[in-house]
């Protein structure tokens, strides 16, 4: 190993921080308010040896530097830094635990757990002192040369009110794709592949969201049981996309890029879910791999009067500290890096309630989210909160500031109990296919901030939802205890997988109903990959760990799967076509004295408006929602040219004859959707007045054929 002296070292500057190629050489930063001393580790290409160190000579506002001529785009390196091991006042420093640079860009090796990765004596308290070294069993940071070929990239910038989220897992999506080359499958580059990017972008998608790609940990318990953390919820680099999903992992940086690229290409944005809550150091027990070994006290949330251990509103055993100023400048940092560096087009945060505490809990004002609604560039982009966490007061659907779109559970929860035929649920369900305006219409937040899902990456898939009463996750081994219990979900009369042909035409209708819902609804819709063409987990509604085929998409399916892919693109298509379905202003009920017309109203099958009556009705099932662009005109259009449709739900289990009500500057009715059709097309036009049978748990759609004369006369000048 080289010394110090046979390493020319310069004092460098404080910013960036990261290892940073300069053209001359590479300049080295550290944060670390309570550290003494850092040293930076050369290694070998491979990570494997140690072939250098030296002190980092300068200490400038809490941060280490130096510069290293001789230093060169892949120069592989790491940290040891020194200072009290304190664990009763938070301070766990260990120079004999190699670090990674929270700013690393890219990554080599893989962690490999042993009893060496961890600060203590494994097997003994945690204020134990571990002197072995972890140089071997720790991945390193590589210094990269940014240079890269963008071409004419351009972000979409497709605006909210468009938008339909499609969310997706990297390798999930492609494994067994057979339009994919077997090398690439499971990559960033199998993503991009021409056929997976017609099938996203045909489907009608706008952007797609990845589950977490940057750089993460299996955690040891899983390995152990020979599963993985699949998800990745679990971030150790906020700045280096992960190996895993690269083809060629020294440059998974440089094919993320690519993936970026084909997808812009195609219209289609990228969005990233992060994970800026926890990292995969866990709590007082756990290893010492970079931010717990740099600075414990400043990157976690310590218990204030016993900050040997951590707060845990995550439920993961830490939770970092977004009120220390750096600790807020790195994932600053990080989020404009994938927006600068990597094209990417905004952002889903896991937990994101977490990000929005203070010491004395949630806030609106806090310094992160003040800190990203003046960021020129962060403030420009999808920024989307996933508005819970395990702390006090951690629920806040509807309570982040403008500019914020939230993940909606409960439009999820009461669309998901409508449709299961639940009694009572009628003015839940009519509020949140409307835009859930009791938790998003205030301050000027637009229809656009409620993020509509019906399932997610976290749960059951829509076919699950329609065939399983019960969890399966037994493949977990965990005795089918984790998981949430409560889904929402009924089987259509038989468990899982079944050859009686009624159960399956019934479980093909609700699936149906639900994705027409999901669409037809005010809001930003959110599909979960799979779910156009009933991909099934057998059950399991929390496959973290599992990366086979129960995760796996299985792109061999038969017809009826491929007619469900012709029903969500129609929908997709009636939703672009539409105005009244993607509009970002909230539906008043107000009356329009010029039109007699009204922007929603609620209609019984009897063709009257609902009334009080009918909305306490528990037993109410079955009722019609008439949407008339006509009355959200403002002078940018002309007025009364938009369409008018009629959006008719029945969850009862018998059918409802539904007539059709009369409708001013109309002329009848087309009937453009049936779930109870196998394909439906435009039918003949209805006259007001006619009876149309709506079949048990089924869906309708009609659009209103305008009087073009009436429409004429009432257009402004």
């Amino acid at each position: 190993m080289s010394q110090s002296s046979s390493l020319r070292i310069q004092e460098g500057r404080p910013f960036p921080q990261g290892a940073t190629w300069t053209g001359l050489g590479v300049n080295f930063a550290l944060f670390s308010a309570n550290a003494t001393k850092v040293e930076l580790c050369l290694f070998d290409d491979a990570g494997e040896t140690e072939v250098g160190r030296v002190a980092l000579p300068e200490y400038t506002n809490e941060i280490f530097h130096g510069f290293l001529p001789d230093a060169r785009p892949g120069t592989v390196y790491g940290y040891r830094v020194h200072g009290p091991y304190e664990p009763e006042n938070g301070h766990r420093f260990n120079p004999n635990k190699l670090v990674l640079d929270p700013y690393a860009k890219a990554v080599v090796g893989q962690i490999k757990w042993a009893p060496e990765l961890f600060g203590y004596v494994m097997g003994e308290e945690d204020t134990t002192f571990d002197e072995r070294d972890s140089a071997a069993f720790m991945p390193k940071g590589r210094v990269i040369d940014p240079a890269f070929t963008w071409g004419d990239d351009r972000p979409p910038r497709v605006s909210w009110d468009r938008t339909v989220i499609y969310e997706t897992h990297v390798k999930g999506f492609t494994k067994l794709h057979p339009a994919v080359p077997e090398a690439l499958r499971g990559t960033f580059r199998g993503l991009a592949t021409p056929e997976v990017v017609r099938h996203i972008r045909d489907l009608g998608v706008t952007a797609v969201e990845l589950l977490p790609i940057h750089m993460f940990a299996d955690d040891s318990y899983l390995l152990e049981k020979g599963l993985v953390n699949y998800w990745g919820y679990s971030t150790l680099s906020f700045f280096a996309p992960g190996r895993r999903y690269a083809h060629v992992p020294d440059f998974a940086f440089s094919e993320f890029k690519e993936m970026v690229s084909r997808f812009h290409a195609a219209g289609i944005e990228v969005i990233l879910d992060v994970v800026y809550n926890h990292t995969c150091e866990g709590n007082e027990k756990g290893p010492t791999l970079s931010f717990k070994g740099i600075d414990n006290a400043s990157y976690y949330r310590l218990l204030p009067d016993q900050k040997r251990y951590y707060i845990n509103d995550t439920g993961t055993g830490n939770t970092v500290n977004l009120s220390n100023a750096r600790v807020i400048q790195m994932v600053m940092d990080s989020l404009r890096y994938w927006v600068t560096e990597m094209h990417v087009d905004g952002f889903r945060f896991d937990l994101g309630t977490i990000l929005a505490r203070e010491t004395y809990g949630f806030d609106q004002e806090s310094g992160f989210l003040r800190a990203v609604g003046q960021d020129p560039v962060l403030s420009q982009v999808k920024m989307i909160t996933e508005p819970w966490d395990c702390g006090p007061g951690g629920y806040q659907v509807g309570g982040f500031p403008p500019g914020w779109a939230e993940w909606n559970d409960r439009y999820r929860d009461n669309v998901r109990a409508y449709w299961k035929g639940d009694p009572g649920k009628i003015s839940d369900f009519a509020t949140r296919v409307t835009g859930s305006a009791d938790f998003f219409n205030h301050r000027g937040r637009p229809v656009w901030s409620s993020i509509n899902f019906l399932t997610a990456h976290d749960g059951f898939t829509l076919n699950d939802w329609a065939s399983y009463n019960e969890k399966h996750n037994e493949a977990n081994g965990e005795d089918n205890n984790d998981g949430n219990s409560n889904n929402e979900s009924w089987n259509c009369g038989e468990e899982g997988v079944t050859d009686n042909p009624d159960v399956n035409g019934l479980r093909q209708r609700q699936i149906k109903n639900m994705l027409a819902t999901l669409l037809l609804s005010r809001g930003t819709p959110m599909l979960l990959a799979g779910d156009e063409f009933g991909r099934t987990q057998g059950g399991n509604n929390n496959a973290y760990c599992q990366d086979n085929e129960i995760s796996w998409l299985n792109w061999e399916f038969g017809d009826r799967a491929k007619s469900l892919v012709r029903f969500v693109t129609k929908l997709t298509t009636l939703r672009r076509r539409l105005p009244i379905l993607h509009r970002s202003r909230f539906l008043t009920a107000e009356w329009n004295e010029e039109l007699g017309i009204k922007d929603v109203t609620w209609i019984k099958p009897d063709a009257e408006e609902m009334d009080p009556v009918a909305w306490d009705d528990e037993n109410t099932r079955c009722v019609g929602i008439l949407l008339d662009g006509r009355a959200q005109e403002t002078g940018i259009r002309r007025r009364g040219s938009d369409a008018t449709v009629l959006v008719v739900t029945n969850s009862h289990h018998d059918g409802v004859p539904f007539r059709l009500p009369a409708v001013p500057g109309g002329l009848g009715w087309i009937s453009v959707i049936d779930t109870n059709l196998e394909e439906d097309g435009g039918g003949p036009r209805l006259e007001f007045g006619a009876e149309y049978i709506a079949t048990g748990r089924s869906l309708l759609l009609f659009e209103l054929v305008l009087d073009k004369e009436y429409t004429e006369a009432r257009r402004t000048p």
